[in-house]
């Protein structure tokens, strides 16, 4: 390994709080640096980053040291070529466009709906606590089958994983805490699929003509966490940050409604909620004048690559008319790509119309400032608002 930048480059915890302005210095000087902090390569320029997603010979999920697979084991997400695609048909065929409009549009307004209502009187709330979790829990535990299993359970459990990947990331070890909620949530899988609910994903999956075992589908289940819960919750929290944060923006979308499917865009690329995917190098490769040697880690930063300024113009600004906001690459890109997406985006517009038709004056707590924060999961902390006089 070979790189030509100091012991100035940004460490984790520079990254964990606010990456965008070391991401911008490393995509100029390097757009494939090597980051000691982060044990490989950092890739923040959007073209590599395409590469490098796109190409699964040369830069493959499938390594021990993947931090998923070290936390659940093999998975959809840390396998490649015939294995990968016998892990993620089973579960990603319920969630095709059509599919999943007609499964769970009604569902996930009604949920909001309720959601909403109930903490309308109170006249302020924590969006991520009162709204963005509880609606992905509930729709993932619908998806899953999950009957019996309280939201409260099902979000510790991801939380537990969601703590062991991001310190595992960070070059630490993973607390003991993933270990038990791995346990309670193969108990869970195991109950949902004997008790085969109609719907649940659980159960097709087992059943499935891919014939993965008991402990491959509570491997995938815990995956469909992070990608439909805890990116999901984030997804919501960033969106209604940016526009909350953005008045004009809001106001533009209070005008138009239509602009609410544009304004999510424009959030998931400025901030995605997953804001980094690994990869490990198969064989010598140049790389944006990199040279990456076999078995490297090469990282590749989404949140670099939302922001890379030969694509979107001004990256740093929040434009709900952003003619190209949709090629972000939050929902990441090639054989990995996020194939719950639609589902996520169902969620966060039914979400934030939810809030704008329901809470007059929903605006920003001032008391209670917020943004963004996390390495791999980013989402601030927690989101105050207050709405009416």
């Amino acid at each position: 390994m070979t790189s030509d930048l100091t012991s100035a480059d940004p460490t984790a915890a520079d990254l964990e709080d606010d990456p965008h302005p070391h991401l911008a210095r490393l995509r100029e000087r390097a757009p494939a640096a090597l980051l000691p902090g982060l044990g490989g390569w950092l890739v923040t320029s959007r073209d590599l980053a395409l590469r490098v997603m796109r190409d699964a010979d040369a830069f493959t999920v499938d390594d021990p040291r993947f931090s998923t697979a070290q936390v659940v084991g093999p998975s959809m997400l840390s396998l490649d070529g015939p294995a990968h695609t016998r892990h993620r048909d089973p579960f990603a065929r319920p969630f095709r466009p059509a599919r999943t409009r007609e499964r769970f549009t009604a569902f996930v307004e009604a949920e909001a709906a309720r959601l909403v209502d109930g903490f309308a009187p109170a006249g302020r709330a924590e969006l991520r606590g009162d709204l963005a979790g509880p609606l992905a829990v509930a729709a993932v535990t619908e998806a899953l089958g999950l009957d019996g299993v309280d939201a409260a359970t099902v979000r510790s459990w991801y939380g537990a994983f969601v703590d062991a990947v991001s310190a595992i990331t960070a070059c630490g070890t993973a607390p003991p805490g993933a270990g038990e909620a791995y346990e309670l949530l193969t108990a869970a899988v195991e109950e949902a699929i004997t008790a085969s609910h109609p719907g649940s994903l659980l159960a097709e999956a087992a059943r499935d003509e891919a014939r993965l075992t008991t402990p491959e589908v509570v491997a995938n289940s815990a995956i469909l966490m992070f990608g439909g819960i805890d990116t999901t919750e984030g997804m919501i929290a960033n969106a209604a940050l940016h526009l909350l944060g953005h008045p004009d923006q809001l106001r533009l979308v209070l005008d138009d409604p239509d602009l609410l499917p544009a304004a999510v865009e424009e959030s998931l690329r400025l901030e995605p909620a997953a804001s980094v995917v690994d990869r490990y190098a198969t064989r010598d490769v140049a790389l944006g004048g990199a040279e990456i040697r076999a078995g490297d880690l090469v990282r590749v930063s989404i949140a670099g690559a939302n922001r890379d300024p030969a694509v979107f113009p001004d990256p740093d600004r929040f434009d709900v008319r952003r003619h190209n906001a949709d090629d972000h690459l939050a929902f990441a890109h090639g054989p990995h790509f996020c194939f719950g997406s639609h589902l996520a985006r169902l969620e966060t517009r039914t979400a934030l119309a939810a809030l704008l038709d329901r809470l007059p004056g929903l605006r920003l707590d001032p008391d209670r400032p917020a943004r963004p924060h996390g390495l791999v999961f980013r989402k601030p902390p927690r989101l105050d608002v207050r709405w009416g006089r």
